[in-house]
């Protein structure tokens, strides 16, 4: 199958210029100004509009089983949602229940994907159990014919899926070891058990109740630790959904420390605060309880925006995990019981867009970095994902930055009853989403194939990841004094004589004091 792009303009992270683009095979072929439209091609005229590398979301859960329900998104609902939002791959979680083998839940989650995906995908997995046969199974799930390069550690949901401290860095140990990229979901999972018995003893038992058990301090003060015990292992860092100020300014402390840590802000967390949980329609406030929860700083959107155009957090992402409208409300007398999770997949683009680039904070390079570019070179899929090359993949999306559309459940494509940005009008819109050379949304309407998506094996050693690690590694290298071998009986009576010897200069000094002694 072939294409020809016409009179678009290229957007790639770090330049844009006005050219044509002709994809053969699911591969870009050529990129050059006025090229001939031959018999057999299909033409899609991109003037005034920009041609952008497909979004890459690097955070979601599809169909996850999680407090006792299933997201409402599977692979195939999921990855049409993002196919209509400008996004052609996805990485999703492996996610072990406590004390099962990575390679069983590897295969479950291959097994729902593989025959669902509409885009192609990759997957990262999360370590809830640590002993040696997990440190093992980790080495053996980073070769090709798996492809992880990554791996979730949770600091929160206690009982579930949270790892102690000391867990969590010998995990980060092995993942240095294997030049897999360690990934932290970073909240104070013990204090949080603690405050949400107090609140429901409290008779706190609303929507409201799971962001005061949450409280901002401690995220910053959990990604803190993280940041340091990864410093400590020599282990690059990714930290998940960055909620709050607190958190970016603990990742910043320590990037000026030299420490390789990324921060990633969601697209919830950049359009929406957490006023939500304080509204008095109970399941209003319940659709936006997700962890950690929104920042109750109404400043805080606009200023994780701004540090991404500083280059503190790096890119965005969604930890799009979908529950309807009855799953939310299993948690009505409890809020401990409603499922945790939000859409995001299919807004994301257009969210950055609006609040990045129509606003002025970012400019339409940037927005490929941290929506496409980033993630591909940080999960090492770049240029093959990511750019606007010859060679790459033609997972292109024609993008209009000065059309609007409406948010809305009425008409987006994921599998549950609202939409937490219901609504909102964002500019920015995917007129056309191409996966691998396929056109699978076009004025406005889904031209997916089930099971047309592949599986992209993610290699370890990404080099923006881990070219500095080892020159850490010399420089944090343990120091070791070489001594006279010690001996205890020798030592004392050398101490004793010493001790002496005090004692005989202290006689020999004059009446008259030490001032009295004539040199």
């Amino acid at each position: 199958m072939s294409l020809l792009i016409k009179n678009g303009t290229i957007v790639n992270d770090d330049a844009m210029f006005k050219s044509d683009v002709l994809v053969h095979d699911g591969k870009i072929i050529e990129i050059s100004t006025s090229i001939e439209a031959t018999p057999g091609l299909e033409v899609i005229d991109a003037t005034d509009r920009f041609v952008i590398p497909g979004g890459i979301d690097p955070h979601t859960h599809m169909q996850l089983p999680f407090m006792g329900e299933i997201a409402k998104d599977d692979f195939y609902r999921g990855t049409e949602a993002a196919v209509a939002g400008g996004t052609t791959m996805i990485i999703d979680f492996v996610i072990p229940s406590k004390g099962e083998s990575l390679l069983v839940a590897y295969d479950r989650w291959r097994g729902w994907a593989d025959p669902k995906v509409v885009c192609d995908y990759g997957l990262s997995m999360a370590i809830t159990t640590w002993n040696p046969e997990i440190a093992k199974e980790m080495e053996i799930v980073t070769r090709p014919d798996y492809g992880i390069n990554s791996f979730k550690f949770f600091l929160a949901y206690a009982g579930v899926f949270m790892v102690r401290d000391e867990e969590f860095y010998q995990g980060m140990l092995q993942c240095a070891k294997l030049r897999a990229l360690a990934r932290v979901h970073a909240e104070n999972g013990a204090v949080i058990a603690e405050r949400c018995e107090h609140l429901l003893s409290s008779g706190i038992t609303g929507p409201e109740g799971h962001t005061q058990s949450r409280p901002e301090e401690l995220e910053a003060e959990a990604t803190f630790r993280a940041c340091t015990m990864a410093s400590q292992a020599n282990c690059p860092l990714y930290v998940v959904h960055v909620m709050s100020k607190g958190a970016a300014a603990a990742i910043a402390h320590h990037r000026k420390k030299g420490a390789v840590v990324f921060g990633e802000p969601i697209a919830a967390g950049l359009a929406t605060d957490g006023s939500h949980y304080y509204n008095e329609d109970w399941l209003h406030a319940a659709r936006y309880v997700m962890s950690p929860p929104l920042s109750r700083d109404p400043s805080t959107p606009n200023a994780l925006m701004k540090l991404l155009a500083a280059g503190e957090l790096h890119l965005t992402a969604t930890d799009n995990c979908t529950f309807d409208c009855h799953q939310k409300s299993l948690g009505k007398d409890d809020f401990t019981k409603i499922p945790n999770g939000v859409n995001g997949v299919e807004d994301r683009m257009s969210v950055v867009w609006d609040k990045g680039v129509h606003a002025g904070i970012i400019d339409p390079m940037k927005f490929v970095s941290v929506t496409s570019t980033m993630a591909a070179k940080i999960f090492n899929c770049y240029p093959q994902k990511g750019r606007i090359a010859v060679g790459s993949d033609a997972d292109i999306v024609i993008w209009n930055g000065n059309s609007t559309r409406t948010i809305s459940k009425d008409t987006h494509h994921h599998a549950i009853d609202f939409n937490i940005f219901e609504g909102m009008q964002v500019h920015g819109v995917p007129e056309i989403t191409i996966c691998r050379g396929r056109v699978v949304w076009s004025e406005g309407q889904l031209k997916t194939v089930q099971g047309s998506g592949r599986f992209i094996s993610l290699a370890p050693d990404s080099q923006i990841v881990f070219s500095a690690v080892d020159n850490r590694g010399k420089a944090l290298k343990p120091v070791k004094i070489e001594r006279v071998p010690y001996d205890s009986f020798a030592s004392s009576h050398k101490e004793s004589d010493a001790n002496a010897n005090v004692v005989k200069t202290k006689s020999s000094i004059p009446p008259g004091g030490i001032s009295s002694i004539q040199f």
